[in-house]
């Protein structure tokens, strides 16, 4: 595996960089989000926060949520994972519990056909190197630059057919394995894989599923991964912005054909990234 790093002299220019370019909103700013919410398993809730003071300090499952100011407090944008169950679930806020709703969904099924058993059933140093990767990757599914705020509003990081979407229940060779985590979208080998919003690169590597692979920190605990690149073009640290190249369409890792692989993550938990797309690709 590699993985580039930034000197230290890198940080100073990633928050001067998009302090200017105005690649965000303050949380301290009314603003009417972009973006429809969807409150099921992988889905996106929007609950109210009241209170006009100092930002509250939200968590959900242990993890710090993302605030904006609506017009009487705030609004927490919660990022809900695919495992939740649908009911009532709870906002911790400054100690006190605040409920939402997660409501139902059912994703459909989708069977796949893979050549490498390996990828199917990983043999025992697979899993060593899968336990070594998981254990990278954790951190970045967390990252929150310092003073980089997210727009919630993407475009696609590459054009093409939606061939596989958010939370399909996955069968590969006949076996259940986790749901689909993210968009894969068809496109020719070597097609340019950009940059959907504004972010820094934390992490860059060759993963056994995920093959050559980009995490993009957009802040606030809004991170992106594409997976499946024949070529990686950015570096550990770099700030990047909409549009930027990252790399190159391939079918690294666990993939039957060239395609992009993209998930989007919030306050660690994997949602569907076409919640925040301007438009499907």
């Amino acid at each position: 595996m590699t993985m580039h790093r930034c000197l230290l002299a890198c940080r100073p220019v990633v928050l001067l960089l998009v302090a200017a370019t105005g690649s965000g909103i303050s949380a301290a700013e009314p603003t009417a989000l972009p973006f429809k919410p969807s409150p099921v398993p992988g889905g996106v809730a929007l609950v109210p926060i009241k209170g006009t003071g100092t930002t509250p300090k939200v968590t959900y499952r242990g993890e710090p949520v993302l605030l904006r100011r609506a017009a009487k407090g705030w609004v927490a944008v919660v990022g809900i994972p695919l495992s939740a169950k649908p009911g009532r679930d709870t906002l911790e806020v400054g100690g006190h519990a605040v409920s939402f709703t997660i409501k139902p969904k059912r994703y459909p099924e989708q069977r796949v056909r893979l050549d490498n058993q390996r990828l199917v059933t990983p043999n025992p140093e697979d899993e060593a190197r899968i336990a070594k990767e998981q254990a990278l990757m954790g951190p970045a599914w967390k990252a929150r630059p310092e003073g980089v705020i997210p727009s919630l509003s993407f475009g696609s990081p590459t054009p093409g057919a939606l061939t596989a979407s958010f939370g399909m229940r996955r069968i590969f060779n006949g076996q259940p394995r986790s749901p689909h985590s993210g968009l894969d979208i068809r496109a020719p080998q070597g097609q340019a894989v950009r940059a959907p919003a504004a972010g820094v690169v934390v992490l860059t590597g060759d993963f056994f599923y995920s093959g050559n692979a980009v995490f993009l920190a957009h802040g606030e605990g809004v991170v992106s991964l594409f997976a499946h690149l024949s070529k990686v073009t950015v570096k550990q640290g770099e700030v990047v912005q909409a549009g930027d190249r990252l790399g190159e369409v391939g079918k690294t890792g666990r993939a039957t054909g060239p395609h992009l692989h993209w998930s989007l993550s919030l306050n660690n938990a994997r949602v569907d990234p076409g919640i925040f797309l301007r438009s499907h690709p």
